[in-house]
């Protein structure tokens, strides 16, 4: 059984992503880059072997992480 975690920041991100959120829109609410938006958000995505943004939330929640 592989054992993920995520960074908070990473956690809010997916949470935002879940919302409806863009990257822009989440990059202003937290007050970062886009870049690291995407980054945050690609790192959590693999991890998660999710290929699509909007898939990273769902398989998170059934994972128990969100």
């Amino acid at each position: 059984q592989q054992s993920l975690a995520f960074t908070p920041r990473q956690r809010e991100i997916l949470l935002l992503v879940e919302s409806g959120a863009s990257n822009p829109q989440i990059a202003l609410l937290l007050q970062v880059s886009v870049s690291s938006v995407k980054q945050d958000l690609q790192a959590a995505m693999r991890a998660l072997g999710a290929q699509r943004r909007a898939d990273a939330p769902a398989r998170a929640r059934r994972l128990g992480l969100l």
